[in-house]
């Protein structure tokens, strides 16, 4: 399934200095009652947006209307846990593009990556730097190149690169799955089939 090109994105973040957080607080397990991506996005946190009586917990970041963007910027050890697809699908329901950490679970990184949502990896005095500057600061506002594969925050002086694989960069510039990617190559694959047709 095809989704949104990533090219270039200017935005202001939402700080999350939590470290450790699993798939089952990004989503808790009651919620996976679908198999396509829409309508999870109401459901990203819950337990932490909403208290217990359903009433947004004002407490919670994500219910403070001083920060907003699409960039995502938490502890490290993002998504561990559970390999459930459905927290990426979560996450970009609710209009995150970027998220930002010193570490990712293996499978939530894969997920982000088959899903459209780009995940970043900082040092860890970096990210502690970031995570301050937001917190002062909600009109912080980072910008991403994935072509230059560059991270820049340009009122705390940050300018760096970042690595992604050449392939799921493909991906993300084009808006293609691991499918829609094989896809394109068919006439190749049948191409390279018919010359090796006596094997």
């Amino acid at each position: 399934m095809a989704f949104r090109k990533f090219t270039y994105l200017e935005s202001t973040c939402i700080p999350l200095p939590v470290e450790n957080v699993d798939t089952d607080q990004i989503i808790p397990a009651r919620f996976l009652n679908a198999t396509t991506r829409e309508g999870f996005g109401e459901k990203l946190f819950y337990d932490w947006r909403f208290l217990k009586n359903g009433t947004p917990n004002p407490d919670f970041i994500l219910n403070n209307k001083a920060f907003s963007g699409s960039v995502l910027v938490v502890g490290t050890n993002f998504g561990c846990g559970s390999s459930r697809e459905h927290a990426v699908w979560a996450l970009t329901d609710y209009g995150f593009r970027v998220v930002i950490s010193s570490f990712f679970a293996d499978i939530f990184k894969n997920n982000a990556l088959n899903n459209g949502l780009l995940p970043i990896v900082v040092s860890d005095d970096r990210l502690k730097v970031l995570l301050k500057g937001i917190m002062d600061n909600p009109r912080v506002y980072v910008k991403i190149d994935l072509e230059k594969q560059l991270l820049q925050v340009p009122s705390l002086e940050i300018l760096e690169t970042f690595e992604i694989s050449p392939w799921k960069k493909e991906c993300l510039l084009k808006g293609l799955d691991d499918v829609d990617y094989l896809l394109r190559l068919k006439d190749k694959i049948v191409q390279f089939e018919k010359q090796r047709a006596w094997l």
